[in-house]
């Protein structure tokens, strides 16, 4: 969600994001020339011309999904992705700029050029990679993701858990509510069609922002929500005073978030996975995840399109 695909515990990296992670391991040991060399200026030589020359990367990014990415009391961009990319400009030696954009609509302004990169829980998906709509058709070129972060799907529900719902399986029969175009949009359709086989209709309403659809749970409009591990814990931890909500079951679903990028922007794709490694590396990274509470979704190192 925002596996957002707006979807997001290392153990639940799966097998197929390890294998992946173990190729940008390689090329580490250069001797010792290469060991004697700043890392980041290194870093800082591959970034493409365009970003250097401009001394900005431009982030498309729908600041509405707390913690991961929304406007903090200043009204200034906050949560982990936007501590990960002012991390990332300082690495590059840019400066960082948002371009506000809703989640449906960061993949299609990418492909035109709005900005440089999409950064905003995008969940890296296959359907993103290969430009796929919902029925499998080709509709856009599709992007490449750096991945940096592991996210699954959680269930919310009223504090008390007063229907007794663990599993998606539970949803049966019940209202859902849910952030459209997100993971958890891809998600609920497919349990849909798993609660109609047993008779018991599972009903969805989906929103234009997550916000919105907890909102149908307090409500009692909705007897669960689907979101993103991060936004799941961060609803469940300070909605009134945590009293509010709570998290129900295990995750499902594991997925990487990645930075989205045009296809034909290698170069600077494989120098953000450099310098999201060299954030690894520091310590910065770990320091930034504990913060928001999130540290269970670490990446062990930067991915290029790894996601299932």
């Amino acid at each position: 969600m925002h596996h957002r695909p707006h979807p997001r515990r290392t153990a639940l990296a799966g097998t197929a994001l390890a294998a992946a992670g173990a190729l940008l391991l390689t090329g580490c040991n250069d001797g010792g020339q290469a060991a004697a060399k700043d890392p980041l200026q290194e870093i800082r030589a591959k970034l493409p011309k365009a970003q250097r020359s401009a001394g900005v990367l431009r982030i498309g990014m729908d600041l509405n999904y707390t913690p991961v990415e929304f406007r903090g009391t200043d009204g200034k961009p906050a949560g982990l992705d936007p501590e990960i990319a002012t991390a990332l400009g300082k690495i590059l030696d840019v400066r960082i700029e948002y371009v506000d954009t809703a989640f449906d609509k960061l993949i299609p302004n990418l492909q035109a050029k709005q900005f440089d990169v999409a950064m905003s829980a995008l969940s890296d998906i296959r359907q993103r990679r290969e430009g796929l709509d919902e029925n499998g058709k080709q509709v856009n070129p599709g992007v490449d993701f750096v991945d940096y972060f592991i996210a699954g799907t959680s269930i919310v529900v009223p504090k008390g858990n007063p229907k007794g719902i663990k599993t998606l399986d539970d949803l049966c029969g019940k209202t859902v509510s849910l952030q459209q175009g997100t993971t958890q949009d891809e998600i609920v359709a497919r349990q849909v069609a798993v609660c109609a086989r047993t008779g018991r209709q599972l009903t969805a309403h989906k929103f234009d922002s997550d916000t919105k659809a907890l909102a149908e749970v307090t409500s009692g409009a909705a007897a669960a929500g689907v979101n993103d591990f991060p936004v799941a814990a961060w609803a469940a931890k300070t909605t009134d005073g945590g009293n509010r909500f709570e998290v129900t079951g295990a995750q499902s679903t594991s997925n990487p978030y990645g930075i989205a990028l045009r296809k034909s922007d290698t170069e600077l794709r494989d120098t953000l996975a450099k310098a999201i490694d060299q954030l690894i590396r520091s310590g910065d990274y770990d320091k930034i995840l504990a913060k928001w509470n999130v540290s269970a979704g670490a990446a062990q190192n930067a991915v290029v399109n790894g996601g299932i």
